[in-house]
């Protein structure tokens, strides 16, 4: 049994479920306040805090686990990075006030007195202002950095944004950004053998699931004639598959994979030399 260390709660949650499920390994418990649920087969899920995975997964409680990049960078745990799950996309920043006069990091080395920096990533502060020869003061807190500047605990900060708009509203602005982050599936660095084998099975199900959105399959029938043009607006994984029509005459079937965010201009392109019986459908899973 493969023992998956998952998020119980925060913003990394209902995407993790979401991803399961569209693999197959729907999250299945007797209770919402279970702490293990099974995911079907050979897997089982244990809900935990995201911080806490990446010990729980370098200690051998869980063979693998899902949380952010940020928080297996902090914990300094030695883990695998298997997968870039494509949610809870963040970036880790360094921020001041605006009166602060801090307009960069270099400005911190020129603060005269080391200036205090609040914030819940000591580790990885630590190390990014000593690689760059910069003396601070780490001021550890749980949460709520963006209000320690304007108590006087802080002179800056470094703390997790998405879109910036936190910080906007608490009088704060981006110095600089220190990692970016999203959630990543983690293993430990030696498994059994059979353990590595269904750790493979899980990677290549939750891989095919990612790589298949923000994709289309589309078919269209299109004049033989134009398939050097039709090449060009349909590249495929590595080229359209072309299929001749019982009695199609002129005609043939193109098949592809395109992305989902141009299909309207790909449509009209194909329409645009001829092509009907366009037809789009969603992909559930995508191998490569």
């Amino acid at each position: 049994m493969l023992r998956i260390a998952v998020p119980n709660k925060g913003r990394l949650v209902e995407d993790a479920r979401t991803l399961f499920a569209d693999a197959g390994l729907e999250v299945r418990s007797r209770d919402e306040r279970a702490l293990t649920a099974s995911l079907g087969g050979e897997f089982e899920a244990i809900f935990v805090r995201a911080q806490d995975i990446p010990e729980f997964v370098a200690d051998g409680a869980a063979d693998a686990g899902i949380t952010g990049h940020d928080i297996c960078v902090e914990s300094g745990r030695a883990l695998g990075e298997l997968l870039d799950l494509g949610f809870g996309a963040c970036r880790l920043v360094v921020a001041a006030t605006e009166d602060s006069g801090f307009s960069s990091v270099g400005d911190l080395a020129n603060a005269g007195e080391p200036p205090r920096v609040a914030t819940v990533f000591p580790g990885i502060t630590s190390r990014f202002f000593e690689e760059r020869g910069i003396q601070v003061q780490v001021v550890p807190v749980s949460g709520a950095c963006e209000i320690a500047p304007h108590l006087g605990i802080a002179d800056v900060i470094v703390d997790i944004t998405s879109t910036g708009s936190t910080l906007r509203v608490n009088g704060l602005r981006e110095v600089h950004t220190v990692l970016t982050s999203s959630a990543r599936l983690v293993s430990a660095l030696q498994l059994p053998k059979e353990k590595e084998e269904a750790l493979e099975e899980l990677v290549t199900a939750l891989g095919s699931v990612l790589r298949a959105r923000g994709q289309r399959y589309l078919m269209a029938n299109v004049p033989r004639e134009m398939l050097e043009g039709v090449k060009g607006i349909l590249p495929g994984l590595r080229a359209p598959t072309v299929i001749d029509l019982l009695n199609g005459g002129s005609m043939v079937a193109v098949h592809a994979v395109v992305p989902s965010d141009t299909i309207y201009r790909t449509i009209a392109r194909l329409k645009s030399l001829g092509g009907e019986g366009i037809l789009v459908t969603r992909i559930e899973r995508l191998m490569p």
